[in-house]
């Protein structure tokens, strides 16, 4: 590794975990520590697609409102937060609609149980708990049983799901409140001393007869999104006076689905019962344990007991038929799980749709010698892709970037049988990938060696806006689906995902499992891969170059130096904060065009969070000055001034602005034409010569400038490092101040767990793979 060229500060020798000179002055907000253990480590600090979970009401800079006030949650978010999220939302009802249209038409086919009689096992307990709550009873914790053990043998073939005639379109925009709606409301909230704009995000949030809600249950508030726990208990007591107290059940209900919700935001689908009382008990809740069954006999909330994996003794005796007809049997050891329904029904439709997947294709559909031949002229770890994708449905496929020359290879050899093959990827732009072979459907390939035209984001395949539509059943006309960045797959995507692959499709999830996961819930490539149902190959192609010796040591915990002969791999050792942000300009602005050749449009900042003295706020506000200077004339941009546009939480297109005129901000984005309505711009739109690293995943420059400031040593993540330094393709540069903290978090600090149930459900449909 080489000093930054042509500067006058000498870089240490040895690994990148060397101590910088000096220490970190600057100090910047932290990632708040979470309220319920584990949820705390939201995608990133400050980043726009989460919000930490804060202790003491004191959220994480740019994430979710602070505790100075409900007059903070009032502000900027009261007028935006129904913009920024109403893509997202309008989404998640498209999906919410398709999963109701199929299990409207699923029980129209079965017809109705009766009476629950061919029910058993976990499912009997959940009718029974649901009749419970509807003869006012609340159901108990330990009334569910231990699910049955999953069989083992042949993949049980699982129910034919109807699909919808038409693709899933988002349902219009949400009609404005009705004007005394909102007023009223306003007079509610006047009332309880809470900031009147807080109404339009009340109504939207309640619906209609919000504030009759309000004034039956103050901590309804706690619906709105950024309003914290203390602020909704100040609220409940301007309005109940003496009647407001720490054991309201009210207050224990509303403050048990904030808890799942913050927990969802950090990635997880469900809590442990024992965690979220503990929660409780931090937030002053008397009886934990009787908010969280009030939550569920009211219906907000579900409980699940799923058996632990156990490995059993190697001499184990056989149990006999006699013994097991003395109703003996062995304990499975259980946990028990409280989630919201919303990503409960996800999981539960993921794990059919998957085990639909891997029983519907034929056993023998008469081309096995012609994917030998395909495989045959392939390279080592592209043919073993090709043959394990030509005998089985659904297939994991793990590797870094070299890694998609064989799906690439897996496509062509596709397409050369006459199979519809197609491509998606998480992020706009993200994969340029060069495939041989006839494109389905006759549409025109691109030039030879050229980037392939059937290459589509996942939200516009799913969307229909572009790939290859969808048949008279409402499934997606396709023969094999390619899905690339696997990893960024959240669990509500992947269900509407798998619910909409034909029969008899195959499915191939790609992607880098070192890599940060989702910015929403679940972690659904990483339970895959551990609950083993399915093929997994590995690539056996390494990245090149220094960067890719680099980034491969870092992904199994190594920091190692690495040879640079050509400048590839550059430390840049800073003393503060305002060093690193002068440093950083310098490299992109002057040194890496001059010394590398790679201009400063091809070169990516990425760094820990979006706010304090080294965020991407500041460095975006100095490289602008530098490199594109202007009055900010259009909301703040001004023509060439690079972006990132999310249309969407968790999803992140970078490009540049074009121009603005009275239909909103014109952006390009990887060449193609965007329009930002002006009343959303301020919402959706950042400056984009500094991204974090989750809004960077899946993402590749040339040359990335990766800082670490002195503060940031607590963010900094095995994964976090191996994401940030993965985005440069030829050169790295990396603003160094965090001393030895980036030797120890490669080394010790791996991903934050997720708690999810996939992995169960899974276990339960299929048997384990090898």
């Amino acid at each position: 590794m080489s000093t930054e060229p042509e500067t006058t500060e000498e870089a240490e020798p040895g690994a990148l975990g060397a101590a910088a000179e000096g220490d970190a002055t600057e100090t910047r907000d932290a990632p708040g520590t979470g309220d319920v253990p584990g949820t705390g480590d939201a995608p990133e600090a400050g980043d726009a697609s989460s919000t930490s979970v804060a202790t003491g009401g004191a959220a994480a800079e740019d994430g979710s409102q602070s505790a100075e006030g409900l007059a903070g949650a009032a502000g900027a978010g009261t007028e935006g937060a129904a913009a920024q999220r109403s893509e997202a939302e309008a989404e998640l009802a498209a999906q919410r609609l398709e999963r109701e249209r199929i299990e409207r038409r699923k029980a129209e086919k079965r017809g109705p149980i009766s009476a629950g009689t061919g029910l058993s096992g976990t499912a009997a307990d959940l009718l029974a708990a649901v009749r419970a709550v509807e003869s006012g009873e609340k159901p108990v914790v330990t009334a569910f049983r231990e699910p049955e053990p999953a069989p083992r043998g042949t993949v049980p073939e699982p129910a034919r799901r109807p699909r919808p005639v038409s693709a899933p379109v988002a349902p219009p925009s949400a009609a404005v409140p009705a004007a005394r709606t909102v007023e009223a409301v306003r007079a509610v909230l006047t009332g309880g001393g809470a900031p009147d704009g807080l109404a339009p995000q009340v109504v939207a949030a309640l619906g209609e007869g919000a504030d009759g809600q309000l004034r039956e249950d103050p901590w309804q508030l706690l619906r709105v999104t950024g309003v914290r726990p203390e602020q909704a208990d100040g609220f409940a007591r301007a309005l109940l006076g003496a009647e407001c107290g720490p054991d309201d059940e009210r207050r224990g209900r509303a403050l048990t689905v904030w808890l799942l919700e913050q927990a969802a935001l950090a990635g997880h689908t469900a809590l442990d019962a024992p965690a979220l009382t503990a929660a409780l008990s931090q937030r002053a809740v008397p009886d934990p344990d009787a908010a969280v069954q009030s939550t569920l006999a009211e219906g907000e909330a579900l409980v699940f007991q799923d058996a632990l994996e156990t490995t059993a003794p190697a001499a184990a005796p056989a149990r006999d038929a006699a013994e097991e007809d003395d109703g003996e049997t062995e304990e499975r050891p259980v946990r028990v799980l409280v989630g919201l329904e919303r990503y409960a029904l996800a999981e539960e439709s993921l794990a059919d749709g998957l085990a639909r997947v891997m029983n519907s294709v034929p056993k023998d559909d008469g081309s096995a010698a012609e994917w030998e031949k395909a495989a045959a002229s392939a390279g080592r770890s592209a043919a073993e892709l090709i043959r394990t994708v030509a005998g089985h449905a659904l297939v994991l496929h793990t590797g870094g970037d070299a890694s998609r020359a064989e799906t690439a290879a897996l496509l062509g050899a596709a397409r050369g049988l006459g199979l519809r093959a197609w491509t998606a990827t998480h992020t706009a732009g993200a994969h340029d990938l060069r495939v041989s072979g006839p494109a389905p459907g006759d549409l025109p390939d691109g030039p030879e060696g050229g980037t392939d035209t059937t290459v589509v984001t996942l939200a516009d395949l799913l969307s229909g806006a572009e790939g290859p539509g969808r048949d008279a059943d409402g499934a997606l006309d396709l023969d094999l689906l390619v899905v690339l960045d696997a990893p960024q797959l959240d669990v509500e995507t992947a269900a509407v995902l798998a619910e909409s692959l034909p029969d008899g499709a195959r499915l191939v999830l790609s992607g880098d499992p070192g890599v940060l996961w989702s910015a929403g819930p679940g972690r659904v490539f990483a339970d895959l891969l551990a609950a083993r149902v399915c093929p997994q190959v590995a690539s056996r192609t390494p990245d090149p170059g220094p960067v890719g010796e680099l980034v491969s040591g870092v992904g199994i915990g190594e920091l190692n130096q690495v040879e640079a002969p050509g400048k590839e791999v550059v430390i840049v050792p800073v003393r503060d904060a305002g060093e690193a942000v002068h440093r950083t300009v310098q490299l992109v602005a002057d040194s890496v065009p001059r010394a590398i050749g790679i201009p400063a449009e091809q070169t990516q900042v990425i760094t820990p969070g979006h706010g304090g003295a080294v965020g991407t706020r500041a460095l975006n506000t100095a490289l602008k000055e530098r490199l594109n200077p202007g009055p900010g004339r259009f909301g703040g941009f001004d023509p060439g001034d690079r972006i990132a546009y999310s249309p969407a939480p968790g999803r992140t297109m970078p490009g540049h602005v074009v121009k603005a005129d009275a239909d909103g901000l014109h952006l390009d984005c990887s060449g193609a034409p965007v329009v930002v309505p002006k009343e959303r711009v301020e919402h959706s739109v950042r400056l984009g010569w500094a991204l974090t690293a989750h809004q960077a995943v899946g993402l590749r420059w040339p040359a990335a400038v990766v800082v670490l400031p002195g503060d940031a040593a607590a963010a900094l993540t095995r994964p976090w490092v191996y994401t940030a330094f993965g985005r440069a393709e030829r050169h790295l540069s990396v603003v160094h101040g965090v001393e030895q903290a980036l030797q120890r978090a490669v080394a010790e600090v791996p991903q934050k767990a997720r708690t999810t149930r996939l992995p169960a459900l899974l276990r339960a449909q299929v048997p384990t793979a090898g």
